[in-house]
């Protein structure tokens, strides 16, 4: 009985032990409890910053973002960017979201290398493999878009190649090429074997040389029976294809064993024979082999063809021209002379067309100037991207150095381009706003030792910051608690009892205002 009327003539210290019972609980705690409860602190954001770093370079997100967004997000009532209340945004975003679709279609490059002579070349120096499944998996697309029609069953080897097409092992669809070649003359065999069994050039020469007599003969049989039907219209079709394919291989093998002249009649030739067929962008390959030539009047002229506003742009046009431009005025181009005397009209030309060629792809310069390493150029492109700077870059930055200070001149002006356009995925300068697509699309075309370039770059996400800062604070109170066992010890003690000093107040003043009897009651409770 004396102990309850104790309780409830002085309830305060009954229920204010929590203070001393803190202060009893910390004073028990050991130095060793706080340098394993900091460091394990430490040793687990290390590995959420680790993960964290990981994902983000790999993914261009954060994890914990992309997971807040699309798991917690719908949980704590956000909105659905499906909802109905979006749809008016959606179409009236809609020409810019089809441009950006459009700009983000993987397309042939017009340069691509040879399987057999270059590429598999260097695994076998390598041992890296230079093309990823994807850009291959496309190219096994294109070969049976352009190589294959729906009457191949009509001729057996024919039948064999269609089938060798749709094969993922090499060494299956070679064999199903020299198979082909058993029963007759085939020209999609050769071309196979071309592509991917020539360990050289010549060798591969040689073996489109035999496939554009076979397809020569196709393409004559079929042009007379055109028009009996749409099996025939198909058929002429694909002979068709499988012409200029073997016409274009072919100018581009005397092209890289130095008949340069011989190249550019051959690319000539094929323009003029078949001028509708501008999928293949064989004049991207005829402007590479004029400015081997150094023939800059025949190069301006294939621009003015082709820099039109109505046709689809690539980094080969651009920079081409900004070359041309350049060439005019770099050799006696000086930064200090033109801050001192301002920019004469040619060379406002010039910087304008630099920039313009950096707005369409902002990739090319670092591997112009060498700032970023090279790597062969995958089989396709994405306009805009990483793998189209790579691609342009490995066959024109030949003709960069050639000109006298052209790098010099884009070196010196190249960065202002992204002064006029300081928000480049909401709102472009000369050309469409930058697709936000390209990042993802580069990564699956070029293989996984590249480092590819981002554009605009990405600022590190705020989970990634945060993690490394409570990894870093959390270290150094290891270390101080380990080193300084006493110190560290008065510190959290002290921390604590300031971090509970607001509630202890607060309970005070409770207590102060409630009656002794309800606050006897709660505390029994």
């Amino acid at each position: 009985m004396t102990g309850r009327l104790t309780v409830t003539a002085a309830p305060g210290p009954a229920m204010f032990g929590t203070e001393s019972s803190l202060s009893m609980f910390l004073n028990t705690l050991t130095p060793k409890f706080y340098v394993a409860l900091t460091g394990t602190s430490s040793l687990i954001s290390g590995l959420i910053l680790i993960f964290e770093w990981w994902y983000f370079r790999k993914y261009g997100t954060s994890f914990i973002e992309q997971v807040s967004v699309s798991h917690l997000r719908p949980l704590l009532g956000g909105v659905d960017s499906s909802s109905p209340s979006s749809s008016n945004t959606s179409n009236g975003d809609a020409d810019s979201n089809r441009q950006s679709v459009s700009e983000c279609k993987v397309w042939r490059n017009p340069l691509n290398l040879f399987r057999g002579a270059e590429y598999n070349r260097y695994t076998w120096v390598t041992g890296r493999e230079p093309l990823t499944y994807y850009d291959m998996n496309l190219s096994a697309q294109d070969h049976q878009t352009f190589f294959t029609c729906d009457s191949d069953h009509l001729r057996p080897a024919d039948a064999i190649m269609q089938k060798a097409w749709r094969e993922r092992n090499p060494q299956a669809r070679i064999s199903a090429a020299h198979e082909a070649l058993e029963l007759e003359d085939c020209a999609t065999a050769y071309i196979l074997l071309a592509e991917e069994e020539a360990t050289t050039i010549m060798e591969a020469e040689r073996l489109f040389k035999q496939a554009l007599k076979a397809g020569e003969g196709c393409y004559r049989r079929s042009q007379q029976l055109q028009h009996h039907g749409t099996q025939y219209e198909a058929q002429h079709r694909r002979d068709t294809n499988v012409l200029v394919y073997i016409k274009r291989r072919l100018a581009m093998c005397s092209r890289k064993l130095g008949r340069t002249r011989e190249a550019v009649k051959m690319m000539r030739d094929l323009m003029k024979e078949f001028p509708l067929l501008s999928m293949f962008n064989i004049h991207e390959n005829l402007l590479e082999s004029l400015l081997e030539l150094q023939n800059y009047a025949d190069v301006q002229a294939v621009l003015a063809k082709y820099d039109d506003i109505s046709l689809p742009k690539s980094a080969t046009i651009c920079y081409t021209a900004a070359l041309l431009k350049a060439r005019a005025v770099s050799d006696k181009f000086s930064p200090e002379a033109a801050s001192r005397r301002g920019l004469s009209t040619a060379e406002m030309n010039a910087v304008e067309a630099i920039h313009r060629a950096v707005e369409f792809n902002p990739h090319v310069p670092k591997y112009l100037l060498e700032m970023k390493s090279l790597i062969l150029p995958p089989e396709h492109i994405l306009k805009r991207g990483d793998s189209e700077a790579i691609a342009y870059t490995f066959f024109h930055l030949q003709h960069w150095k050639r000109v006298e200070g052209a790098l010099n001149l884009l070196h010196c002006t190249w960065e202002g381009t992204f002064r006029m356009i300081p928000y480049p995925l909401e709102k472009g300068h000369l050309f469409y706003p930058y697709p936000i697509c390209t990042e993802t699309a580069d990564r699956e075309l070029l293989p996984m030792f590249h480092e590819v370039s981002v554009y605009p770059k990405k600022e590190l996400p705020f989970f990634i910051l945060f993690t490394a800062g409570l990894c870093s604070f959390t270290a150094m109170l290891a270390l101080l608690t380990h080193q300084f066992p006493e110190l560290m010890g008065v510190f959290a003690k002290a921390f604590l009892s300031t971090l509970f000093a607001p509630l202890n107040f607060i309970m005070e003043k409770v207590e102060s205002i409630l009656p002794s009897s309800l606050w006897h009651q709660l505390t029994r409770i």
